[in-house]
């Protein structure tokens, strides 16, 4: 397995359980006469993807796709990412006739590849990685449902991203860690995400995420396509392809375990029974 694949890939995975170019950002006078305040971005945001009562009962979620990477002469790398609430991961991408996997079963992970020989390595995430993972707000984002999670969120200005402009929001989450989110503001999709990160050396740097190419699932609007970039918006990496969307399947506990990792399978079918219902997700959506 390549180095520069693996970090690369570490990223897009990074990226997708979670997200053009941006010009300097200007003035916003939150609640003027011409600009929506927090408040009502926030709630048109959450409109726009599908309502906060719809994404409240989504308690996982499975995207299935592929990889295209910037070198045109490599091939589609499929990969499967599988996610439960709060932040349990499974990452899943076939590379070089072989499958690497990483998971994350909301205290620990482990990262499994291919080592000399074909037999398998495994490997603890390093303590970056795990506090990367606990922050990663799985399925919907720091933005909707802000306050439940913790979250503050606070209006930072005026961007434009692809070209249009964008409000842009900063997602402070309950360890300190802020992260950024543009909002379109015509559709009201967010459409941009940076977070902290570390380049493939282990230096901290920015990492840049691109949402885009909408799709309805089950009444909610998905992003199909999600690249990874600069924040100043030069010159993007590899890009997730998402193909399908599951929403609310069986993903046991096993799904995240270290021990479940030996077993994986390279093909992207998943258990297409209906996730039980938690008693907090039955209070949560009663309301």
């Amino acid at each position: 397995m390549r180095p520069m694949i693996i970090g690369r890939i570490r990223a897009l995975a990074v990226a997708g359980s979670l997200v053009a170019s941006s010009s300097p950002a200007t003035a916003l006078a939150a609640g003027s006469a011409h600009e929506p305040d927090l408040a009502q971005i926030l709630a048109r945001s959450a409109a726009a993807r599908g309502g906060l009562e719809a994404w409240r009962k989504v308690r996982t979620m499975v995207w299935t796709g592929h990889v295209e990477r910037v070198d045109a002469s490599a091939p589609r790398l499929p990969f499967m990412l599988q996610q439960k609430r709060p932040n349990l991961t499974r990452f899943e991408i076939a590379i070089d006739r072989a499958t690497s996997v990483r998971v994350f079963d909301g205290r620990q992970g482990w990262k499994q590849r291919p080592g000399a020989g074909g037999k398998p390595e495994l490997e603890p995430y390093g303590e970056p990685e795990v506090r990367a993972a606990r922050e990663a707000l799985v399925i919907d984002g720091p933005l909707l449902d802000a306050a439940a999670k913790g979250v503050e969120v606070t209006l930072d200005g005026v961007d434009e991203v692809d070209g249009r402009k964008a409000y842009r929001l900063a997602a402070k989450l309950p360890s300190g860690t802020v992260q950024r989110v543009w909002i379109d503001a015509e559709t009201f999709l967010e459409v941009k995400h940076e977070r902290p990160g570390r380049d493939a050396a282990g230096r901290p740097t920015t990492v840049a995420v691109y949402l885009r190419n909408y799709q309805r699932v089950d009444g909610l609007e998905v992003p199909f396509t999600i690249e990874t970039g600069t924040p100043g918006g030069g010159a993007l990496a590899d890009r997730l392809m998402i193909e399908r969307v599951a929403i609310n399947v069986t993903l046991p506990a096993r799904t995240f375990a270290r021990a479940g990792l030996h077993t994986s399978r390279r093909g992207v079918t998943v258990d297409t029974r209906p996730e039980p219902a938690s008693p907090r997700a039955s209070a949560t959506t009663s309301r």
